[in-house]
């Protein structure tokens, strides 16, 4: 396991080398407080992720008021942007109201494209994310946009977020047989409060040379420990201001998240360390992760953050973690295993690539 930001790691089945920590910045832009970090803050927790040696930034066109979040991050980036990997996103509506300004199709990818580039102050983008599935775009018009835009070297590397493993594998399977651009990069929300992606798209990652970067991996913050039952009143829909608004929302915030929450404050308790930093190296132990997305506002959880990488979790931890947190199988892989396994070879033992 890496124990430092300069302990590169190859992202999916490519070349390109980044940290096993991302940082986020979708604090960046927005306004300061319990939600946004100052434009100053933004800049700190640049200098001193690169200082460190980290190398992989993660924004989108999304992120921040009109975008601010690029904005931000390319003033701070000014002067050493080429030793970076920064990726950005596409999909989500910039203009509400216009039906081209949001959506997976090529008219909006590639004036995405052109507004990241110009909101960065860049030549290029290493890693562009297809940021959320439209269910209505053909992926034949998807998988030539981003190859057009590989080829005329605005973007270097594709990704994909918030994808179905069913549309991500046979775009990837597709774009293969017909020598377009690979997808290296799988952006979903990975955590010990979410973990039905282990059924299929982490999987389906390892297998077809994506590499996995979680999102929300403290589970909208519950995982760091700093909230408790008195937290859990009814949400109130009409008010979204604060992350503890918007995790009550989703669902994040529950009495089976906190249940879990507590089982890894016991266990950073025993390490000396903190429940972010846990909750963080247990990421870390699948190796389809190639880095977690670091959501910090502040220097000082960005701080304690890198120290997740000097975390080492026993097998007796990681049983306690799985215990609380596990999922049920769904079928077929429910069936998939013993008795199945006897049936299929016959009680014969045959090694497992995987």
């Amino acid at each position: 396991m890496a124990n430092r930001l300069d302990d590169y790691r190859l992202l999916g089945r490519s070349g390109v080398r980044v940290s096993p920590l991302c940082l986020g910045t979708m604090t960046f832009g927005v306004q300061p407080g319990a939600w946004g970090s100052t434009d100053e803050e933004a800049a700190q927790l640049v200098d001193l992720y690169v200082d460190r040696g980290g190398n992989f930034i993660d924004t989108a066109n999304f992120y921040g008021q009109l975008g601010q979040s690029e904005v931000v991050l390319g003033r701070a980036v000014k002067g050493r942007r080429d030793r970076l990997v920064i990726s950005t996103k596409y999909s989500l509506t910039t203009a509400p109201g216009d039906p081209n300004a949001s959506g997976n199709h090529r008219k909006n990818m590639v004036r995405s494209v052109e507004d990241s580039l110009k909101r960065m102050n860049t030549d290029y983008i290493d890693l562009y994310y297809l940021h959320m599935w439209d269910f209505r775009t053909p992926i034949d018009e998807i998988l030539r946009a981003f190859d057009d835009l590989v080829r005329a070297g605005k973007i270097l590397y594709i990704g994909l977020s918030d994808t179905p493993a069913w549309q991500a594998s046979r775009m990837q399977a597709i774009a293969e047989l017909r020598g377009w651009s690979q997808f290296c990069a799988l952006q979903i929300s990975y955590s010990l409060t979410e973990r039905t992606v282990e059924r299929e798209l982490i999987p389906m990652a390892a297998e077809m040379g994506m590499g996995v970067c979680p999102w929300s991996p403290l589970g909208g913050g519950v995982l760091s420990g700093k909230y408790s039952k008195a937290d859990l009143a009814p949400p109130n829909m009409n008010d979204l201001s604060s992350r503890k608004a918007i995790n009550a929302v989703t669902g994040r915030l529950s009495e089976h998240s906190l249940k879990i929450a507590e089982v890894v404050g016991e266990i950073a308790k025993g390490i000396g360390k903190s429940s972010a930093q846990v909750a963080l190296a247990w990421t870390l132990v699948n190796p389809a992760v190639t880095a977690p997305v670091l959501g910090v506002r502040t220097v000082a959880q960005l701080e304690d953050n890198l120290g997740a990488l000097d975390v080492e979790i026993s097998a007796d931890q990681l049983a306690r973690l799985e215990t609380v947190s596990g999922v049920p199988k769904v079928f077929p892989m429910d069936i998939l295993t013993s008795p199945a396994e006897g049936m299929m070879f016959g009680n014969v033992k045959v090694q497992h690539r995987g």
